[in-house]
């Protein structure tokens, strides 16, 4: 019996890393092992926000989120024994985006790898960073500067790479909708474009346009998802041809990778979010015509705790059964000419359309950072209110909360735990490897690095060399915070209430009363120290307080605690939280 023809399978991939660069390299040679067809690294916090692991913020941080990797020694035992020449690796890293993709090339190199060969992408999205991340340590104009002297050099040097993964996942765990998602996404896509034109020869430019790459989020309501992915197609073929007329529709393919929401994960009946999961990824491979290159699933449980490899391995066995059990790939695109498809496409591109005329109105995306980020706290705010009210079902959370105790939760090894002593482990191999470099050769890289990050050169050579010279990632940060100067972006939390205080009567009564007594307005100081950008929490929580009726002061992410001390003394707040 002879089978139809198949299409490729998108790549499978598993968002992974821990603890040490070794212990992720057994992770990555254990999934690969399994099927997995590429990599996808994530990186601990102090590497994503330019800190070596034995500097003070990064205390408690070192290998809880991703890898540590503070030099080319870190990147080397990252990837022992896995063949970078043979290997599509995706690393979601931006502000340091030029230094990880330095190490990267220079392990290569060490490797023999010709790296005219290499696949991958960097993230290298950093406007994303200051609406919803928060891994930003520079002000939009250098950020900017540095992404695309990273386009740059990979054009001429490594042609097969991604320099630059637009990404909108973190955008709808911030809360955008679906039309904020496509608009803020593009409008970020554009600002790159834009910038980008002047540092590459004209006729290699479209071919520049066809490198940039998308990440996006695909959420539980799966047909709506399955048709912003056909909006974000056709919306990107219509810029690339209008905007920056490219003539080759090779160029203008909206070329994309996702990861499933894991914001709809929940710690409650965890395994309901096998289900979620599975749908999720139907709304990026159903449609032949908008189906993702690559589908990276996170695990069950991620919501309470470290996956262990078993559940990183079902997650992946739900992308093989689906490209290689079923028939999916054998057809052409299932939904086109579906009137209901298209006249929510046409919706989601109007939507997005009117978002794009405001930013462009402000002058493009980096002059509208804060009108983004205001409205994804607005949208955010509006989702958790329908949850709360039960207008948004949550099977678990907010509906059908009985059920039996699941076995797959029971036992102290049901998550994984990070390894106690990796961080003591890692800050004692940095310590010998900055003990054991030519330091003279260090410091020479650094000045080179510092003379073109004042200059206005591309920024990846000096930065190739300092990886080879032993450099380490705080060293490489230091100087670029230096030159370049440090950002607190927007917190989008406005001081006047919002529209939904609804409810709220009886509180804000209260908190009249208790003002009153006080002799001026109760004043809530919300405080989100440490590294971890995600302040979606902490701007609820302020959102909230100043609709109660309460005074608040927000100052955003990052903040040491003396520096919350010292806010609290200057604001002479009653209340710290």
């Amino acid at each position: 019996m002879s089978h139809p023809q198949k299409d490729r399978p998108w790549l499978f991939r598993t968002y992974a890393g821990h603890s040490t660069a070794a212990a992720s390299n057994a992770l990555y040679r254990g999934n690969l092992a399994k099927g997995q067809t590429g990599l996808s690294v994530a990186f601990d916090l102090p590497t994503q926000t330019g800190y070596d692991s034995d500097h003070t913020l990064a205390e408690g941080e070192v290998g809880k989120v991703g890898v540590p990797v503070c030099h080319l020694g870190d990147m080397r035992a990252l990837f022992d024994n896995i063949p970078l020449e043979q290997m599509n690796t995706s690393m979601t890293i931006n502000a340091t985006a030029p230094w990880l993709l330095s190490l990267y090339i220079a392990a290569a190199q060490e490797q023999g790898a010709d790296i005219s060969a290499l696949q991958g992408t960097v993230q290298n999205d950093i406007i994303k960073e200051y609406l919803s991340r928060g891994t930003y340590i520079c002000p939009p104009e250098p950020s900017l500067r540095m992404i695309t002297d990273v386009a740059a050099y990979t054009r001429q040097h490594l042609p097969k790479w991604n320099p630059m993964n637009v990404c909108s996942y973190h955008l709808q765990e911030a809360g955008a909708t679906p039309e904020e998602e496509l608009a803020f996404a593009l409008a970020t896509a554009t600002a790159v474009l834009d910038d980008l034109k002047g540092k590459v020869p004209a006729q290699h430019f479209p071919a520049m346009v066809g490198r940039i790459s998308f990440f996006v989020n695909a959420g539980i309501r799966f047909v709506t998802e399955l048709c912003k992915m056909r909006a974000f197609v056709e919306l990107w073929d219509e810029i690339c041809r209008d905007r920056y007329g490219v003539t080759d529709p090779k160029f203008r393919r909206f070329r994309y990778g996702v990861q499933v929401n894991s914001l709809g994960l929940t710690e409650q009946q965890p395994e309901n979010n096998v289900y979620r999961i599975l749908i999720e990824m139907l709304a990026v491979t159903l449609s032949k015509n908008a189906r993702a290159r690559a589908v990276q699933l996170p695990a069950w449980n991620e919501a309470l705790g470290l996956p262990r490899p078993w559940d990183q391995q079902w997650s992946l066995r739900m992308q093989q059964i689906l490209a290689y059990e079923t028939d999916l790939l054998e057809y052409d695109d299932l939904f086109d000419g579906n009137p209901a498809i298209d006249r929510k496409v046409a919706a989601l591109k109007d939507g997005a359309r009117a978002e794009l005329k405001q930013i462009d109105g402000m002058g493009g995306a980096v002059n509208a950072i804060a009108y983004m980020k205001g409205r994804l706290v607005e949208s955010n705010a509006a989702r958790i209110s329908n949850i709360e009210a039960g207008e948004t079902t949550v099977v678990g959370v907010n509906k059908w909360q009985s059920g039996e105790p699941s076995p797959l939760t029971a036992g102290d090894d049901a998550i994984m735990v990070a390894d106690k002593d990796a961080e003591t482990d890692q800050r004692k191999r940095l310590a010998d490897w900055k003990s054991n470099r030519d330091a003279s050769a260090v410091k020479d890289a650094l000045a080179a690095l510092r003379a073109t990050a004042l200059d206005g050169t591309n920024i990846m050579t000096p930065s190739i060399a300092c990886a080879k010279a032993g450099v380490t990632t705080g060293e490489w940060a230091d100087v670029i915070r230096a030159v370049f100067g440090q950002y607190r972006a927007p917190t989008g939390v406005s001081a006047h209430p919002s529209n939904r205080t609804e409810g709220l009567d009886d509180l804000r009564e209260q908190v009249d009363l208790v003002s009153t007594k006080l002799g001026r307005r109760l004043k809530f100081l919300v405080g989100k120290p440490g590294l971890d950008g995600h302040s979606n929490g902490a701007e609820q929580i302020a959102a909230r307080a100043r609709d109660c009726g309460m005074d608040i002061a927000y100052e955003g992410i990052r903040l040491t605690p003396d520096e919350l001390v010292d806010a609290a003394l200057n604001d002479d707040a009653h209340i710290i939280g």
